[in-house]
């Protein structure tokens, strides 16, 4: 017997396994403290020798160990030991690249670390190619971490040269879409690296975007509202090359007050491992169909590493407009006044427009609008250049206005101007909000004699 339980898989294909010394010995041993223990992946992909391509968001190899101690914070000397060895017949597919306080040689390393030790803070051993190694070679390397008392306990990782790539087919942006109609959208994976893809996980983000209807092999977190689905295909195969269809064709429903919606979707090869910074948890499954790969022919378009974003422009608009303000007084008086702004709609276009305030000659500025940029710091919310005010507008729901308070102290008669502006597009998708009547887009501000 070598000392450990047997191997237990953790939840999802490709996951990290953790492998525990069997029993702590009576002595030394406190009320606290557990089985000594190493975690490291069960498989790992290496880049082919010379290649830096790959996949995207890929969680970098690590793997860690722990004596089990209770600890109070204090990490100790580097007085425990972790071996890694290339098992014999692995070195022509995988050797071992040196880090952190190691010593050895390709194919084996000793290490001095501490009784909680983690590849990727505390540096260490790293798993390469072999030079000549070709796609599809394999090997398996084992880890050893010994602790002061002498226990021992060891994990194993199969390293395969080649990685499956996915990429999924991503437009940049749909256009002409109506408000409140169903949008259908096919979702293209193909696998474009070495090995075969085995086992394939899609997520499906929705912003403005509903789903028309939430299939039974999805989940839905509950903490998203629904508007994200996540689907695993854990028996499917993607050869290198070949390109997958999800049927049927994802259905959704788009927004009736809005100009823009997007969606994301996103696809990874299941046992690569959790995606790069944790994978989505929980959720109900749907009551609908039961989605389904299917191999088709390759299909032309843009495709993106683990996916991307899509952005929908509506087929609607949004009316803004400013109103006229008249102020009455003397020279040197001071007056309150606001600025409104105000979207008629239908739609809201985001925060499309600017209000450009340029006020009468001989106004002097006393109050303008603020906005706290640090706790209880502030600076002026408008940009002030030539006497001359700009001020972003926020997104305006239909019938929403946002109002802008000055305090000026007036000067002569005279008229200033209020002018609504497109700020310039950030996106070569993006259209503004499409406003059909540019005559209320202007104003005037007015420093009438005192009645």
């Amino acid at each position: 017997m070598n000392g450990r339980r047997p191997l237990k898989r953790a939840a999802g294909v490709g996951a990290a396994v953790t492998f525990l010394l069997a029993a702590l010995t009576s002595c030394g041993s406190g009320a606290t403290d557990k089985a000594p223990s190493i975690t490291a992946p069960e498989m790992f992909y290496l880049r082919p020798v010379g290649d830096k391509s790959g996949p995207h968001d890929k969680d970098p190899f690590h793997f860690s160990a722990d004596d089990g101690k209770a600890h109070t914070g204090v990490r100790g000397s580097a007085d425990h030991t972790l071996t890694v060895d290339v098992l014999p017949g692995a070195k022509s597919a995988v050797v071992l690249r040196k880090g952190g306080n190691c010593t050895g040689s390709p194919t084996h390393m000793t290490c001095e670390v501490r009784s909680e030790y983690d590849s990727r803070s505390d540096g260490g051993v790293s798993l390469v190619a072999a030079k000549g190694s070709k796609p599809g070679d394999a090997g398996v390397v084992r880890y050893t971490y010994t602790d002061r008392s002498g226990r021992k306990v060891t994990a194993r990782t199969k390293a395969v040269v080649g990685e499956p790539v996915v990429e999924v087919l991503t437009a940049k942006s749909r256009t002409g879409v109506h408000p409140d109609a169903e949008l259908t959208e096919p979702i293209v994976i193909r696998n474009t690296g070495e090995v075969p893809v085995r086992g394939l996980a899609l997520e499906v983000g929705l912003e403005q975007l509903e789903f028309e209807e939430r299939y039974a092999n999805c989940r839905y977190p509950g903490f998203y509202k629904g508007h994200i689905a996540v689907c695993e295909f854990p028996d499917l195969r993607i050869a290198p090359g070949q390109t997958v269809t999800v049927q049927p064709a994802l259905r959704l429903r788009t927004p009736e007050t809005k100009m823009y919606a997007s969606f994301n979707s996103k696809a990874r090869a299941l046992d690569m491992g959790p995606e790069y910074g944790g994978v989505m948890a929980g959720g109900d499954h749907g009551d609908g169909p039961v989605l389904r790969p299917e191999a088709t022919t390759a299909e032309k378009g843009t495709y993106a590493k683990g996916g991307g974003w899509t952005n929908v422009v509506l087929d609607t608009y949004a009316d803004y407009s400013v109103s006229d303000v008249d102020l009455y007084g003397d020279p040197g008086t001071k007056r309150t006044f606001k600025l409104t702004v105000r979207n008629n709609g239908p739609a809201d276009a985001g925060a499309a427009e600017k209000l450009v305030f340029s006020p009468p000659l001989g106004m002097e500025m006393v109050k303008q609008p603020m906005q706290e940029y640090d706790e209880d710091e502030y600076e002026p919310y408008c940009e002030n250049g030539a006497f001359t005010y700009t001020c972003d507008i926020k997104a305006l729901e239909p019938g929403r206005t946002q109002t802008f308070t000055f305090t000026m102290r007036l000067g002569e008669p005279g008229e200033g101007t209020l002018t609504l502006q497109d700020k310039k597009p950030a996106q070569d998708w993006y259209v503004g909000d499409r406003d059909p009547d540019p005559s209320n887009d202007k104003a005037v501000i007015t420093v009438h004699p005192d009645r």
